[in-house]
């Protein structure tokens, strides 16, 4: 599988046009779209997404993860392989916590190539290369330290809200420690109390769950925690505990 994890967008040409690379190079491999909506220009939040949307990936699988601010400038385009997981995508951070948390991983530099266009990597450098992997190539690219990729001063964990999903929930960078006690979150003067489930809560009642990837998650009972809270994407949580 080649699974997409971008801010393109789920309207507009982009997401199509990759689609259409990944279908003549690799076109046995199914195409899976698991963000198209990331929060646009900020890679250091969907770092966090990475490895929790992306845990269920066998290996020979192909992630190929663009929010991409610095297209076209210096940083590199890379290829990674995290637990035999493959990774292509800009090294601007957002591979970080993927290198972070895996047991064995290797990365090489990708050439771009001298066609390819300034602005649309996902399409011309990113996606010929998720394409090639989904084959069963090696990376066409120098090796380079994979650990390089990591960013030291982002925290293991994310007190933040790092994406809003349709209903209005607001997903955080913060990870579920079963062996441990749970934090208490709060936002503003709203303290959350934690739930298993959504009609646990009481209707119009925001609260805190362990979200099925194993984030923590801010809902709303029938209703939507980003209007109820005003939470955006990239707004800080107090974190006690």
């Amino acid at each position: 599988m080649i699974f997409l994890f971008t801010d393109f967008g789920q309207g507009g040409p982009y997401v199509g046009q990759v689609r259409a690379v990944l279908a003549r190079g690799a076109p046995q491999a199914a195409v899976i779209e698991m963000f198209s909506d990331l929060p646009a220009f900020d890679p250091r939040s969907a770092a966090y997404l990475l490895p929790a949307y992306s845990q269920h990936a066998q290996p020979g699988d192909v992630v190929m993860a663009v929010v991409d601010p610095g297209v076209g400038t210096a940083r590199a385009c890379v290829a990674l392989n995290a637990d035999g997981v493959w990774y292509v995508g800009p090294d601007n951070g957002l591979l970080a916590l993927v290198v972070r948390r895996a047991k064995v991983c290797s990365a090489w530099q990708l050439a771009v190539p001298e066609a390819a266009s300034a602005t649309f990597h996902g399409r011309d450098v990113f996606a010929p290369a998720a394409a090639s992997l989904a084959l069963g190539h090696t990376p066409q690219g120098q090796p380079i330290d994979a650990k390089a990729l990591d960013r030291p001063t982002w925290p293991d964990d994310l007190a933040a809200v790092i994406y809003i999903d349709h209903y209005g929930n607001a997903l955080t960078g913060l990870r579920v420690d079963k062996s441990g006690p749970a934090p208490r979150l709060s936002f503003g003067s709203a303290k959350l109390s934690q739930m298993r489930t959504f009609t646990d809560a009481n209707p119009t009642e925001a609260f805190m769950y362990a979200n099925s990837n194993g984030l923590w998650e801010i809902a709303v009972r029938d209703g939507s925690a980003a209007q109820n809270l005003g939470l955006l994407a990239g707004a800080g949580i107090d974190v006690d505990g």
